[in-house]
């Protein structure tokens, strides 16, 4: 991991249906890195998730991706800088009159010249590098959450992007599956040298695998830590995000993070 940015908000502002929902914010995420944007619900996270690729638009700032200010791009620029991404929707929007196969096989599809040879074993090696390789024939509607999201990242992965976001990854998972989200998510940064941003209201999941946390809270953007400093901060919003989680400044996550 270096210095250098991967994406960067200058002043970020923007308003949906006559409310600030993003108030002035500015921040970097790191080449390599796990940035973690945590908040309430409405607090503006999945709005400055959805910045970062262009579906939406700033009032104010401006949203860089590189050296590339994607918040100004049209076109055939907008759409190099959007390849540049993989997204995992909160869903896993998989096609459900698809296969396993056909969803992660569409993107390649329809960007690349690769013959179906060639698609196949690019497929089927991602799904078993994910572990679902043995559901490819099947349905999304015949698989279990974690599967799904599993399915979904092989399919965002599967051009190679350098960057992937995270929309509540673990969202509607119970904890066994949710921690088992988590250790994907560390996997594929270290396999593929990944920057991964997560937006999640799940402070766990953000403790356990985030190199910096991000809190937004009412549009504006609080702290951006590391995980043991976000747990020592005096701010009382993070101190009331923290022990609406049941999260103390002493503790299990102290020991078990080695802080």
């Amino acid at each position: 991991m270096n210095g250098e940015p991967a994406i960067r908000f200058e002043r970020v502002g923007k308003r949906l249906g006559g409310r600030a929902v993003l108030d002035g914010v500015s921040f970097e995420v790191r080449r390599g890195e796990i940035f973690v944007i945590v908040g309430a619900s409405g607090s503006g996270k999945s709005v400055t998730l959805k910045h970062m690729v262009r579906l939406l638009t700033p009032d104010e700032g401006r949203v860089w991706v590189g050296c590339d200010c994607i918040s100004e791009a049209r076109g055939g620029e907008l759409a190099r800088l959007r390849d540049r991404f993989g997204v995992l929707f909160q869903g896993a929007a998989l096609l459900q009159w698809l296969t396993v196969y056909d969803n992660v096989a569409l993107p390649l599809r329809e960007k690349t010249t690769l013959s179906e040879t060639e698609i196949e074993a690019r497929v089927m090696a991602q799904l078993e590098a994910l572990g679902v390789a043995d559901a490819a024939d099947r349905h999304p509607a015949d698989l279990s959450g974690g599967m799904q999201k599993r399915v979904g990242l092989a399919r965002a992965v599967i051009l190679g992007p350098e960057i992937v976001l995270y929309d509540e990854p673990t969202s509607g998972l119970d904890p066994v599956t949710s921690r088992r989200i988590d250790d994907m998510i560390l996997e594929m940064r270290e396999r593929h040298g990944l920057t991964s941003v997560v937006v999640t209201h799940d402070l766990h999941s953000a403790l356990a695998i985030g190199d910096r946390i991000a809190l937004i809270d009412r549009g504006r953007l609080i702290e951006v830590r590391t995980p043991a400093d976000f747990l020592r901060s005096d701010n009382e919003v993070v101190r009331a995000f923290l022990s609406a989680q049941y999260i103390t400044r002493r503790g299990a996550w102290e020991t078990e993070m080695g802080r």
